[in-house]
């Protein structure tokens, strides 16, 4: 039997290569871009709860027609569309989608365009209270346009 003496400068080097290759050290904030017009309050609502999950929110205000037009640039089909969209890490993300689908996405890539919220529900993130929350889904938008429910939300 061999015994091996470790000294004080190697347990806390484990240590340090340990900690630095655990999960919490390398969550870094996701970085995500919101374009929105000038005018909509609820965006702002929704960039606040985004801050506050952790995510690095740049925002980017666009006339109403220009935002449109993104929209249409971006492969969003009508009846997904909403007041804002925003890119993460190559997908778009329409409207009021909660912060933990969006890690879900990123965490899964799946082969996607991206995730939304069609409309503005009550109770989803950013468009009042969560307690008087209506049903909603989180649909996923396949490269060619068609979509499929990712994530749903019932009533409160």
């Amino acid at each position: 039997m061999t015994k091996h003496d470790l000294s004080r400068r190697q347990i806390l080097a484990l240590v340090a290569g340990l900690l630095a290759a655990s999960p919490l050290a390398a969550a870094e904030p996701v970085a995500i871009t919101v374009v929105k017009d000038p005018d909509c309050s609820c965006c702002e609502a929704w960039i606040d709860v985004l801050r506050a999950d952790g995510f690095a929110v740049t925002v980017r205000v666009i006339d109403y027609d220009a935002l449109q037009a993104l929209k249409v640039q971006s492969g969003i089909p009508a009846p997904m569309r909403s007041c804002h969209t925003a890119r993460v890490e190559g997908y778009v993300i329409e409207g009021h989608v909660p912060p933990a689908d969006i890690r879900r996405l990123l965490a899964e890539r799946p082969a996607a365009l991206g995730l939304a919220v069609p409309g503005m529900p009550l109770g989803a993130p950013g468009m009042g209270p969560e307690d008087q929350r209506e049903a909603y889904d989180v649909h996923l938008i396949t490269p060619d346009g068609q979509t499929r429910v990712f994530a749903h939300y019932d009533a409160a």
